[in-house]
């Protein structure tokens, strides 16, 4: 997997000996200087992943990891701090700042390619999403920040064998998080794909660490699950096999109750990251189909799917009805009450058909005051026999438009089926509307059917 890698040290021989490394395995590598040049080469450059060294003049690492977090056009980039010393202050001011791991010098080159690779896969699936936000905010469909959940308790998986163990990690995230057991989880019908987060244990003899991990990553509602392993000191080449089967992290026992937190609050922080950009692209998907005024299906996405069940009724699926319908006498609320009062009533006349139509059916705003329903597998009578209904819903009480006062509305429709096996949405479309045309002039407030005998 080839990435772009940011490499910053102070010292020419330490960023040319992570250059070789990582250039040997393909990676494309931009050095730079110290905390300030960092800054601007992630501005500038975009990198994956960058590797940082702790002690540098001008601006040291944990300082540039702050500051590049805090800045909206960088803060989904993954950091890795280097340092020459393990202190335990030193982990924790890191990951204070935002910092996504650490790496002790001299580098293990092993360590160095999991977690880079680890990072990377993290950052494409980031960028995917990012990339998709901006392309629907070019089209003006994403216009709304969706709410963050940063702050909200997480609801964390430990799964260890271990009673003490796992008592004790759960002991540890009490009061900011939500932790719970594997028995817990089990006796309450809790899913890995209902939790946060998982902690998983590389010791258990009955339940494979590493299997799981591998498993959950195949799996589509658990892809994305942040999965912090917990590995003995002494087995490295496991914890870096977790991290190349799809670990987001790694903690080595005897497990520090701080630095815990701070590695479970770095991949919840990663993991909302990702369902705040995932949210807004739901949102810019409805958008794209819905009618913002009615809340109903627009246009576009009636023809697209219209167009689907004629194409299936003429390969010999069940029959498709549509019923087009029409506010009575609409200007006129326009031109005597005004454009508020017509927004109301499309409004309201939305809701009626929303509410009271199958779950199959498609209720959509076709254009101006005319809507569509569209009847899968459903026969020309029952089509009617819908269209009366929702004609009588209607017409039978007032609609509000503001200030107390009330207006009486009908409306009138049309209603056709399809024709196998050549027809097509346009002609299916353009018989309803010519049954509406009839229902307006045999005195509105009824339903027509397609001229019998349609071929």
């Amino acid at each position: 997997m080839s990435a772009r890698v940011l490499v910053v040290d102070d010292i020419e021989a330490n960023r040319k000996l992570l250059q070789a490394k990582l250039s040997n395995e393909y990676f494309h590598v931009i050095t730079a200087v110290d905390g300030v040049d960092a800054i601007d080469k992630a501005v500038a450059e975009e990198p994956d992943v960058i590797l940082m060294d702790v002690m540098m003049p001008r601006m040291d690492g944990v300082e540039a990891c702050r500051q590049l977090k805090f800045d909206p056009r960088t803060e989904h980039i993954p950091i890795v701090l280097v340092t020459a010393l393990n202190e335990r202050e030193d982990r924790l001011r890191g990951l204070g700042a935002g910092a996504d791991d650490f790496l002790t010098k001299p580098v293990n080159d092993l360590q160095l390619l999991s977690r880079v690779r680890a990072l990377t896969k993290y950052k494409m699936v980031a960028d995917e999403l990012r990339k998709r936000e901006a392309g629907g905010k070019r089209l003006g469909a994403i216009d709304v920040v969706v709410s963050g959940r940063a702050q909200e308790p997480a609801r964390i998986l430990v799964v260890d064998e271990h009673e003490r163990q796992a008592k004790r990690i759960c002991r540890y995230l009490e009061g900011l998080h939500r932790p719970m057991s594997l028995e817990e989880a089990t006796q309450f019908g809790i899913a890995t794909s209902m939790v946060d987060m998982l902690i998983v244990s590389l010791s258990n003899e009955k339940l494979d660490g590493l299997r799981l991990c591998a498993y959950l990553r195949s799996v589509e509602s658990t892809r994305d699950l942040p999965i912090l392993v917990v590995s003995e000191p002494d087995d490295e080449k496991k914890a870096v096999r977790a991290l190349d089967l799809g670990a987001s992290d790694v903690i080595f026992k005897p497990i520090d109750s701080e630095e815990l937190n701070a590695r479970v609050k770095t991949q919840v922080r990663k993991k909302r990251y990702l369902d705040a950009l995932r949210s807004r692209l739901d949102q810019s998907m409805e958008l794209a189909v819905t009618d913002q005024l009615t809340g109903l299906h627009n246009r576009r996405y009636m023809r697209a799917q219209l167009e689907q069940f004629v194409k299936r009724a003429n390969m010999g699926g069940g029959p498709v009805s549509v019923l087009l319908a029409d506010i009575d006498h609409f200007k006129k609320v326009n031109d005597v009450h005004g454009h508020h009062a017509g927004d109301d009533i499309l409004r309201e006349f939305g809701r009626r058909l929303r509410e009271n139509i199958r779950p199959m059916d498609l209720a959509c705003r076709y254009g101006g005051e005319e809507f569509v329903v569209i009847m899968p597998e459903t026969s020309q009578a029952t089509a009617q026999q819908a269209g009366e209904r929702l004609r009588a819903i209607i017409d039978e009480s007032s609609f509000s438009i503001g200030r107390g006062e009330q207006l009486q509305v009908t409306m009138s429709g049309g209603v056709a089926t399809t024709f196998p096996p050549d027809d097509h949405m346009d002609d299916l479309l353009k018989r309803a509307d010519e049954a509406l045309y009839r229902a307006k002039s045999n005195g509105r407030n009824c339903i027509e059917l397609e001229h019998a005998g349609v071929e």
